[in-house]
C-alpha cells in the first residue's frame, strides 16, 4: 500500500497569523493573499520534508456568505487539485462555527483509517490537542507547521499543542513572504508631486491628501458627516477667492468658460487605498522580567498596560489602512460595540504578544477602552 502525506490547514491561524507578519494586526482585511501560490509552497514543503507524495490538502475555514457557502475565492481554492474544501459557517456575531470541530473530527477519523502516514497540521489552537493524540494512537505521525514570527519563532502557538506533537517546524518564510501582502501602499510608492505634463492635476503628498491646510485630528468619537466632507475635497473643483463655497468652471480671459479638467485615471492609481490614518505611534516599549521591568503578565494575570496600548493601536492602524470616511463614520457611531474581526484581532493579538492563551476580564477590558481611546485620535488624511 502506498505511503502518503497530508495537510490539515486552520485558515484563520495561518491568515491572522501571516498577516501579524506583514503588517503587525491579525486583520485578516489588511493582507491581499496569493492561494495557488501560498498552497503550492506549502505541498512543496511538506513533499521534501516527509519524502512522501501529497494525498490532499484540506482547507478548513468559514463560509464567507450567508449560510456558510463559500465567496468566490473560496470557490476558486476548491477547484484546486488535491484541495478538500471544508467550510464552518459565521455566526450573527461574525464569529466562526464548527471549523475547529470539523478539522478535529476528520484528523481523528482519517488517522484511525491511516489515510496518510505523515500528517501537517497548520494550527496553533489548543482545542486540537486532543485530535492530535487521537490520530497518533492509530500510527499517524503529527507534525505542527507554525507561521514564523519576525522573531523566527513560530507564531501563536499553544503549549499543549506543542507538547502533543511529533515535533513542529516554521513555515517557509520566504513563501509567506512572496504570497501575503499588506493591501496599503507602501510609502515609497506614493508620489509627493504630480507628473510632467500633468500640471492641472493636484500634488500628492505622502499621506495621499491634496495641497489643501491639513485637517486637525478628530478628538470627540462623535464625528459627524460634515467632519468628513471637510477633509474630502472633490477632486477637479477650485476655489475661487471670496467664495466659500467652490466653483464648477472657470472663465478664460476670452470670456469662454472652460471645464475643469476632468481627474484621470492616473490620479486615482497614485492615491493610497485609505484615507483614514492613526497618528504616528510611539516605537513599541520592550518588556523583561529579568530586567526588572514590569512583566508581560504580573502575578495576578493583569496585562502590561502598555502592551495593551501597543496592540489596541496596532490593531487600528491596520484597519485605518483600508478604511474609508465613511467605515470611520459608521466605527464611531456603532460605539461602545466592537465589530467581532476588529474585537477577535485585539484578543487575538494580546494573547500573541504577551504569549498567554487565557486573557483576564479585566485586560479584555482595557484593551477595548484603549481602542475606543485611539479611535478617538483618528483623522482624516
Amino acid at each position: 500500500m502506498r505511503s502518503y502525506c497530508a495537510v490539515y490547514v486552520d485558515v484563520g491561524y495561518l491568515l491572522a497569523s501571516a498577516a501579524t507578519r506583514v503588517t503587525g494586526s491579525s486583520l485578516r482585511s489588511g493582507i491581499e493573499v496569493d492561494y495557488p501560490g501560498l498552497i503550492a509552497g506549502l505541498v512543496a514543503q511538506v513533499e521534501a520534508d516527509s519524502g512522501l507524495p501529497l494525498l490532499r490538502v484540506n482547507w478548513y475555514d468559514s463560509g464567507a456568505r450567508s449560510g456558510g457557502q463559500p465567496d468566490y475565492h473560496q470557490d476558486q481554492i476548491g477547484l484546486l487539485p488535491r484541495i478538500k474544501l471544508r467550510l464552518g459557517r459565521l455566526s450573527y456575531a461574525g464569529e466562526q462555527k464548527g471549523v475547529d470541530v470539523r478539522l478535529g473530527l476528520d484528523m481523528a477519523l482519517q488517522g484511525r483509517a491511516r489515510v496518510a502516514d505523515v500528517v501537517y497540521l497548520v494550527s496553533g489552537d489548543d482545542d486540537l490537542t486532543e485530535a492530535v493524540e487521537e490520530a497518533q494512537s492509530a500510527g499517524v505521525q503529527v507534525v505542527l507547521l507554525s507561521v514564523p514570527a519576525q522573531s523566527g519563532h513560530g507564531h501563536a502557538v499553544s503549549k499543549h499543542l506543542r507538547r502533543a506533537a511529533d515535533g513542529e517546524q516554521p513555515i517557509d518564510a520566504e513563501i509567506i513572504d512572496r504570497c501575503v501582502r499588506s493591501r496599503a501602499i507602501a510609502e515609497g510608492l506614493i508620489p509627493t508631486e504630480a507628473t510632467e505634463g500633468t500640471a492641472e492635476e493636484p500634488a500628492l503628498v505622502p499621506n495621499g491628501a491634496s495641497p489643501v491646510p491639513p485637517t486637525p485630528p478628530v478628538e470627540s468619537a462623535d464625528a459627524s458627516p460634515a467632519d468628513i466632507a471637510i477633509a474630502t475635497p472633490t477632486p477637479g473643483r477650485t476655489l475661487e477667492p471670496g467664495h466659500d463655497e467652490p466653483s464648477s468652471d472657470k472663465t478664460s480671459a476670452a470670456g469662454t468658460v472652460a471645464k475643469p479638467a476632468s481627474p484621470t485615471p492616473a490620479v486615482f492609481g497614485r492615491k493610497r487605498a485609505t484615507e483614514v490614518v492613526l497618528p504616528a505611534a510611539q516605537p513599541s516599549p520592550t518588556w523583561s522580567s529579568s530586567t526588572g521591568e514590569r512583566p508581560i503578565v504580573d502575578e495576578d494575570g493583569v496585562f502590561n498596560p502598555e502592551l495593551i496600548d501597543v496592540v489596541a493601536k496596532a490593531v487600528l492602524d491596520s484597519w485605518c489602512r483600508t478604511a474609508t470616511p465613511a467605515a470611520l463614520l459608521a466605527l464611531r457611531e456603532a460605539q461602545p460595540t466592537i465589530p467581532g474581526e476588529l474585537d477577535r484581532a485585539l484578543l487575538l493579538d494580546l494573547s500573541g504578544r504577551a504569549g498567554v492563551y487565557d486573557i483576564d476580564d479585566a485586560s479584555r477590558h482595557a484593551v477595548r477602552e484603549r481602542f475606543w481611546f485611539h479611535l478617538a485620535r483618528v483623522r482624516l488624511a
